[in-house]
């Protein structure tokens, strides 16, 4: 289906302007729902019942029909933009809670017919508000949902509450525990600035013109999380061959599944575009991760057996692109201060040498400078040192003038 022709784009502008007054007049005046950290079970109560109940309050033309269909768009993490397994529990809750006290919204699954014949859709998000910590125990985090009328493309009710890190799973989904890079674009962006706006305002564009699109990414994302690998790679090409499917989502499916069904050397293209897209961004994260407290990669092939194909396509993407760069290391905040200083500098340095390598990027030892910033841009800061907050441990490829 062509994106610019379906029934859910924006409104007119005075249609957009007459409803956003509506919303905006009957819009509570504080969308928390909770400001003290709950548990978990609670915050999530708290924060869907004070977005259910603002849908009560929209104004009659909106209200008139008994029940209001939803979908509902994978929660993610809004520091890392990955879907883990705190943001399927509270999608899933989020749900049920739904189910069993507010009938008049039914959720349905998010699917592209599903998306055409519902009111509403459904964002969400959990941010680590690291200067809320006390003490030495884990920062907690604020939950954001956001109702979005899917024909005006207004959000319609917006709620927050905070909960507690008990133990909390923060561990990455398959795909986002696979992904070589940092999956944040001007469109995962606009999910998470659409989950924390205020009634009556429009949803980030970048996010809502994509919508159908998203619905296909989602299906290939959960093929590949169940191992349907094929599946997977051709939902990932067919939402590629969409008008809005260039999306760093989709390339970097297209390249985990191809890895995954053997296909070296369509992965390495896959990778490539991916590489070309974040320089086109000017910021490119990659999960390059070393033995600890030194320079070398990884020993378990598994892990770093595709990094001479990232390091290749990084190399010859950035020498076309005839653009300058800053390596930046990061680490993730195990030890101290000035060793992680250190540490990661050393290493954006080895990545610097091993780029400059390769075969015609000689010149990026001339147009690449590096740095280190230890563990002072943590995205995860857990401090776990596993698959949970590997991304802490990325080297960063960031465009700068030249």
């Amino acid at each position: 289906m062509n994106e610019t022709t379906t029934p859910w784009r924006f409104a007119t502008l005075t249609s957009m302007t007459l409803l956003a007054a509506l919303l905006v007049g009957c819009a509570t005046p504080q969308q928390s729902a909770s400001t003290e950290p709950l548990a978990l079970d609670q915050a999530i109560t708290a924060a869907t019942d004070a977005l259910s109940l603002q849908t009560q309050n929209l104004p009659a033309f909106m209200a008139k029909l008994d029940k209001r269909a939803l979908v509902i768009d994978p929660m993610i993490d809004s520091g890392s933009g990955q879907q883990t397994a705190l943001t399927r529990q509270i999608e899933e809750k989020v749900a049920a809670r739904l189910a069993s006290n507010y009938t008049q919204l039914p959720v349905l699954p998010f699917q592209l017919a599903n998306l055409n014949r519902s009111q509403y859709v459904m964002t969400g998000t959990t941010t680590r508000l690291q200067n809320q910590r006390v003490g030495a125990g884990r920062a907690p985090f604020q939950i954001d949902l956001a109702l979005t009328e899917v024909k005006s493309g207004l959000v319609v009710a917006q709620a927050s509450s905070r909960a507690r890190d008990d133990g909390l799973d923060t561990t990455p989904t398959p795909y986002y525990r696979d992904s070589p890079v940092l999956v944040k674009d001007k469109v995962v962006n606009g999910y998470i600035a659409t989950s924390q706006t205020r009634p009556g305002q429009p949803a980030a564009k970048d996010y809502f013109e994509r919508l159908a699109t998203a619905t296909t990414i989602n299906e290939a994302t959960v093929a590949y999380n169940n191992d349907k690998y094929q599946e997977s790679l051709d939902l990932y090409k067919s939402a590629l061959a969409s008008p809005s499917g260039e999306q760093l989502r989709t390339l970097n499916g297209i390249y985990l599944a191809s890895w995954k069904l053997g296909r070296t050397q369509e992965a390495e293209q896959a990778f490539g575009k991916v590489v070309a897209l974040g320089i086109a961004n000017s910021s490119l994260g990659v999960k390059l991760l070393f033995n600890p407290g030194t320079t070398d990669f990884w020993s378990d092939p598994k892990v770093s057996g595709p990094y001479a194909i990232w390091l290749r396509q990084i190399a010859k993407q950035t020498a076309q692109a005839k653009v300058c760069m800053n390596i930046v290391g990061h680490t993730s905040r195990t030890g101290g201060e000035a060793y992680n200083d250190k540490l990661s500098a050393s290493r954006s340095a080895v990545i610097r040498q091993k780029l400059g390598g390769e075969p015609g990027a000689a010149e990026l030892l001339v147009r690449t400078k590096t740095s280190g910033v230890g563990s002072r841009e943590n995205i995860i800061g857990t401090g776990t040192d596993d698959a949970g907050d590997s991304l802490d441990r990325r080297v960063e490829f960031k465009i700068v003038t030249c």
